[in-house]
């Protein structure tokens, strides 16, 4: 899972690692018009660039350690922030689903016997495409993500259990002061996107997925 990624100095006890294939500026690229007499794209403002940036590893780090403490998820937790091609990869050898989705969690094998608790892979791609959905930051969303994979790597099942990772899910939530969660997304109707003729998270079978187990090098 570690694909040569350059290691981010974090809090003890975490590594967020950044896929060297990510761009570092997910900032929409605009092209000049070709039709003459067209007008010119406008600049993306202050708080859209704002709401689109990658947060800071300090800052994950500092989020990943409150939510492991709420969690009571114990051991190392690496996290990384990839693209949904890798991502999809990933999703096809652990899980045998040929597709992109959010986030994949690869428990460790005895969780905690080696002061590892696991990794999270989270598909910045994918991850942006639902904040703007969701109509909040891209770093809003990625906290989303790590508390439903921290969530699996400490033996929550949302897709075998009887509401308990849900249930659990929502009082975290609210404890990290986070907006709606991944399962709550996907139980709710779909929500009409005036900007976007795709349909809301809950149709699409990425929004939750379950956990991936693979065994740690």
């Amino acid at each position: 899972m570690n694909r040569g990624c350059p290691p981010r100095r974090t809090a003890p006890g975490t590594m967020i690692l950044l896929d060297p294939d990510l761009d570092p500026d997910p900032t929409p690229k605009t092209t000049a018009a070709k039709r003459t007499g067209a007008s010119k794209p406008k600049p993306a403002s202050r708080a859209t660039t704002r709401d689109i940036r990658l947060p800071s590893a300090r800052t994950l780090a500092r989020f990943l350690a409150a939510a492991q403490q709420a969690v009571k998820l114990r051991g190392q937790v690496t996290v990384l922030l990839t693209t949904d091609a890798a991502i999809r990869k990933l999703n096809r050898q652990f899980r045998g689903k040929n597709k992109a989705t959010d986030v994949l969690s690869f428990p460790a094998e005895g969780v905690g016997a080696d002061g590892m608790a696991g990794d999270l892979a989270i598909s910045v791609t994918t991850a942006l495409k639902q904040a703007r959905e969701q109509g909040h930051a891209l770093s809003t969303e990625i906290k989303v993500l790590v508390l439903h994979g921290l969530l699996h790597l400490a033996g929550y099942d949302h897709e075998a259990d009887d509401g308990q990772m849900a249930r659990r899910e929502r009082l975290l939530r609210a404890q990290l002061k986070l907006p709606q969660g991944l399962i709550e997304r996907a139980a709710a109707p779909p929500v009409a996107n005036a900007n976007s003729p795709r349909k809301g998270a809950a149709n699409r079978a990425s929004a939750s997925p379950s956990p991936a187990k693979a065994k740690r090098p």
